[in-house]
């Protein structure tokens, strides 16, 4: 014999309320551990970049290089906490300065160098290498750091 269970509308309606309360106690306890959204970032994002070097012979026998970060363009949200790891591929030594983040160091052959900020303002960073500033130093090495 079969059982044929009858559920009321009012029974349902109380169920959804009870399950509701469950759930906005549960968020409650738990609300530092709830998943932050996208516009309010509470970590580190690491982005990754490397030196590199493009060289060349003319049909003239002349050498021509060009020193590049890879990649040459990284988008930020304003606010992102930024961890910034560049590894030293190609050139001996790579002093930079990043404008508007008052950000400097130098990067060196087979070395990681970490730098962290978070930009508060919209708008393109430049990542310039002292050394190569021009064609005539096989340049310009110049990143953009573009902060939306």
């Amino acid at each position: 014999m079969s059982r044929v269970w009858i559920i009321k509308r009012k029974h349902v309606l109380q169920l959804a309320a009870a399950l509701l309360l469950l759930l906005i106690g549960w968020l409650y306890v738990n609300r530092d551990t709830v998943l932050p959204t996208l516009a309010e970032p509470t970590s580190e994002r690491t982005i990754h970049m490397v030196v590199g070097e493009f060289k060349s012979t003319t049909a003239d026998g002349k050498t021509i290089e060009a020193y590049r970060w890879d990649p040459g363009s990284v988008d930020v949200r304003k606010g992102e906490r930024i961890k910034l790891s560049i590894l030293g591929v190609n050139g001996e030594s790579h002093p930079f300065l990043i404008e508007g983040l008052n950000i400097s160091g130098e990067i060196k052959k087979g070395k990681e160098t970490i730098v962290h900020f978070t930009a508060n303002q919209a708008g393109t960073y430049r990542l310039i290498c002292m050394t190569h500033t021009d064609m005539a130093h096989n340049g310009p090495m110049i990143g953009y750091i573009e902060v939306h």
